[in-house]
């Protein structure tokens, strides 16, 4: 049976582990962010441990435990959390894919840590942290070989279907969005930030005016 110190120790090595991930995701402002991947390592390592003191204790009684079952629990439990960082902008575009498989990834290794597989749960987390950092600026790179790489930066009136109208003129130009942020800044303004890629720079004036003329824009600003 684990002692106090080693489940302690498990348990801080949990939230060090989830936090290096929890905190590129928080920097880059995603829907689970540093306290959310925590809390799902914490959990994740407490029921890892839960079940190692049940196994133990079955050990020394006649009733059997079985002890994958709580853990496949936690794998497929984790997946409706997921989900729930799935979204699917007015634009068409669909985001949150990566925090929902970091949280997936973060709830194996809170398990692992929880096992006692220290090797598996630090390198597994050094691979993410690695994915997440360096993986994404060559994935841009790549998807974007050829394109001219611009933000916009949106202020309108919060009003219904504001998004996809400007999801609509982008589409008119070819204009590719890599990513959209989108944040409430009163009751009654919002503002949207989008990273767009174009193959040609000609129409990027044109662009801009057209997104300029929408109804309920205020402002709209742009940096290459």
């Amino acid at each position: 049976m684990l002692d106090n110190k080693q489940v302690i120790v498990r348990l801080l090595m949990s939230i060090v582990l989830s936090g290096l991930i929890g905190l590129n995701r928080e920097s880059t402002k995603k829907p689970a962010g540093l306290r959310t991947h925590i809390l799902v390592s914490l959990g994740s390592t407490l029921v890892m441990l839960l079940t190692l003191y049940l196994n133990s204790m079955s050990l020394d009684g006649d009733i059997p435990y079985y002890s994958d079952r709580m853990a496949a629990q936690v794998i497929s439990g984790v997946g409706f959390l997921g989900a729930g960082t799935i979204l699917r902008r007015d634009s068409g575009v669909v985001t949150g894919l990566t925090t929902a498989a970091s949280l997936w990834v973060v709830a194996t290794i809170g398990l692992a840590v929880g096992a006692g597989f220290y090797m598996g749960a630090i390198f597994t987390t050094i691979l993410v942290v690695i994915a997440l950092m360096v993986f994404h600026k060559a994935s841009k790179k790549i998807k974007t070989k050829g394109y001219h790489i611009f933000s916009l930066s949106i202020t309108s009136l919060d009003k219904p279907g504001q998004i996809g109208k400007i999801g609509h003129v982008l589409g008119n130009y070819d204009a590719n969005i890599l990513s959209i942020d989108y944040k409430q800044k009163d009751d009654n303004l919002i503002k949207v930030d989008l990273e767009i890629a174009m193959k040609t720079t000609h129409n990027k004036y044109k662009l801009l005016n057209s997104i300029t003329n929408i109804e309920n824009i205020i402002e709209v600003s742009h940096r290459s």
